[in-house]
């Protein structure tokens, strides 16, 4: 069971839900750059969420299979055809054996297989670590011809694909509805907890950063989003220690432009520290495209807690009822 890569996009590859184990090593996390979108697309073809799938920036992909395959595609902006017929995000999908899947447009588009993409465990891990050149397919993005083996289905996607198949379906009549799905927009606005550094911003940067409106700069790309905007200064220059990042955080360069860490951030960084995104907020952020705007609100590690217990209850709640809706098979499910 294969896909021919018949046009690869402008940077797609295959991503988990990253390798946190390792950065005491310096090996970024890497990882799906909308992970919520990746969990749901894997959710709706009975995978498991850290099961390896597409991670599509843009559109311009065309996918072919070898064989009959249930998929879904999640994320913003998508639109996309199988053999020319238009078929929705967020659901579950049936295509035949040489089907073509186009992605016309999307922003950052999860492709998931039911069975997952077919690629060695590397430190724990199946991501493309694009920066390490490991991981993945080959450690690279996709390119025209690549042929990516499919593993087997879990049961959960096997009855899922049978249920589409007993009612003559490409489509499924269930969806991932608004309340499980991140809020995308081209203009939104982030939760954020104030970073160790966050003090030494001027009265002014201050206001700036929470008042203004800062837009996605082309030189963006999956370790970090570059922000245009108002320039931010520091009260005094100060000599820092590297310290830890994670997923949101915001540095402050000497130029003034800060720069939100994303999926492939480095694991260490020297610059201020004005504040980390919340992990409920990222899908907001990883789905803008340059030139979206952005604006910043300031939150605590309480409300950031309870959104995320919140979400991951959604996301159970979900699964269990996917889980119980197919118990039974292709006949039994209700």
């Amino acid at each position: 069971m294969t896909i021919v890569v018949h046009a690869p996009g402008i940077q797609t590859t295959v991503q988990d839900l990253g390798r946190s184990a390792w950065q005491h090593a310096g090996v970024p996390v890497g990882g799906a750059m909308d992970e919520q979108a990746h969990r749901i697309a894997n959710l709706l073809v009975g995978n498991a969420a850290t099961d390896p799938a597409l991670d599509c920036a843009l559109g311009g992909i065309a996918l072919q299979f070898e064989s009959d395959v249930l998929l879904a595609l999640t994320g913003r902006n998508i639109t996309a055809s199988i053999d020319g017929v238009p078929v929705p995000p967020w659901r579950a999908l049936r295509a035949r054996r040489g089907g073509l899947l186009a992605l016309h447009n999307g922003c950052r588009t999860t492709i998931a297989i039911a069975g997952g993409i077919a690629v060695p465990t590397v430190l724990d891990g199946r991501g493309t670590c694009l920066r390490g050149a490991f991981g993945g397919w080959y450690g690279r993005a996709l390119r025209r011809d690549d042929r990516l083996p499919i593993g087997a289905a879990a049961p959960l996607g096997e009855r899922i694909a049978a249920y589409l198949d007993a009612r003559q379906r490409t489509v499924s009549d269930w969806i991932a509805g608004p309340a499980l799905r991140p809020a995308y927009a081209s203009a939104t606005r982030v939760r954020m907890i104030p970073g160790p550094e966050q003090a030494l911003l001027t009265a002014a940067s201050r206001d700036a950063f929470f008042g203004d409106i800062f837009r996605i700069a082309p030189e963006s790309d999956r370790m970090g989003y570059r922000l245009a905007g108002p320039s931010l200064a520091l009260t005094s220059h100060r000599e820092m220690i590297s310290s830890g990042v994670s997923a949101g955080t915001i540095q402050l360069p000497p130029g003034g432009a800060p720069i939100v860490l994303m999926a492939d951030r480095q694991t260490t960084g020297g610059y201020p520290r004005i504040g980390d995104v919340i992990a409920v907020d990222l899908p907001l952020l990883a789905q803008l495209q340059p030139g979206d705007r952005v604006t910043f609100a300031s939150t605590t590690v309480d409300e950031a807690h309870a959104l995320l217990r919140q979400r991951e209850h959604s996301l159970a709640r979900a699964t269990r009822a996917m889980q119980l809706r197919f118990a039974n098979g292709a006949d039994g499910a209700r």
